[in-house]
């Protein structure tokens, strides 16, 4: 399901230059965002995002009480409008670095995020993902991804 939060490009911005976030990292820009802002959840899901066409990310990003903070904004080169959020699973700073460091230990080999939680896995194509509320969140972005397509390819 998509969130109803609202995208702060103001905020996620400012965020973005105090982490020196990097395109196509979206999970370390929201990790790095989640320790220097208080009171930030942070989020993993997916992302429909307008293109040519909009396509579908797996994505992370902060939530402040109603707003999305994604620090990975400036790289995305779009819009709020065209920004659609679709959350799979929410960590406090705690847990997320309680997961991190969980994952450091148990695969030191591997970058620690995203982080999937237990089993049982879904997937989704050839990925696996994490459990139900992943399958979910994917679901929801593919269909608002084919609805917004079909809707640009009928203006045209």
């Amino acid at each position: 399901m998509r969130t109803n939060k609202t995208l702060d490009e103001s905020l996620s911005i400012e965020v973005a230059k105090q982490v020196n976030s990097r395109a196509q990292t979206s999970f370390k820009n929201a990790y790095n965002a989640a320790l220097v802002t208080d009171g930030a959840a942070y989020v993993q899901g997916f992302l429909a995002l307008l293109r040519k066409s909009y396509v579908l990310l797996e994505h992370g990003w902060l939530e402040l009480d109603d707003r999305i903070i994604d620090p990975t904004l400036p790289h995305l080169h779009c819009t709020a409008p065209d920004l659609y959020y679709f959350p799979a699973q929410q960590l406090t700073v705690k847990q997320l670095k309680a997961a991190v460091e969980e994952a450091k230990e148990d695969y030191p080999e591997d970058e620690p995020l995203p982080i999937y939680g237990d089993a049982p896995y879904e997937y989704y194509g050839e990925v696996m993902l994490g459990g139900k509320d992943y399958l979910n969140a994917y679901q929801a972005a593919e269909a608002k991804c084919k609805e917004l397509n079909q809707r640009i390819a009928d203006q045209n």
